[in-house]
């Protein structure tokens, strides 16, 4: 097999795991979301968890469909069309990773993390 169809199939390889494992999550999430809201009946407080959950596997999705746009792009055809239409396309997806990160994690990944709020169910330490 020459190499040119080898890195093509590698690349859409990588396209079809990213939209494998975005399906894949939100499907995942989804069903826990609605099986702990079933059981506890509190949306409120399973919602947060459940955006998160479904936001982290579209930022992991999406890092594997730049990953293979850009073999294909870059191993198999580096014109200067396919090379801008590529740059054009991993700017679109990388704001769409930060703008998620943003709204996963609540801060600015400049800012210090704050800290994990204490348990103050379990009493004073002994």
């Amino acid at each position: 097999m020459p190499t040119r169809v080898f890195i093509e199939r590698v690349g859409t390889l990588l396209d079809l795991t990213g939209v494998l494992v975005i399906a894949v999550g939100v499907a995942g999430a989804s069903a826990l979301f609605l099986y702990r809201c079933w059981r506890t009946r509190r949306v409120v407080d399973l919602y947060r968890p459940y955006r998160q959950a479904v936001g982290r596997a579209i930022l992991l999705g999406l890092e594997l469909l730049v990953g293979g746009d850009i073999i294909r792009t870059v191993a198999v055809a580096p014109s200067f069309r396919s090379v801008g239409v590529l740059a054009l396309i991993v700017l679109v997806r990388t704001f769409l990773s930060f703008s998620l990160e943003v709204e996963l994690d609540g801060r600015w990944p400049w800012q210090p993390r704050r800290p994990a709020p204490a348990d103050t169910r379990a009493g004073p330490p002994r």
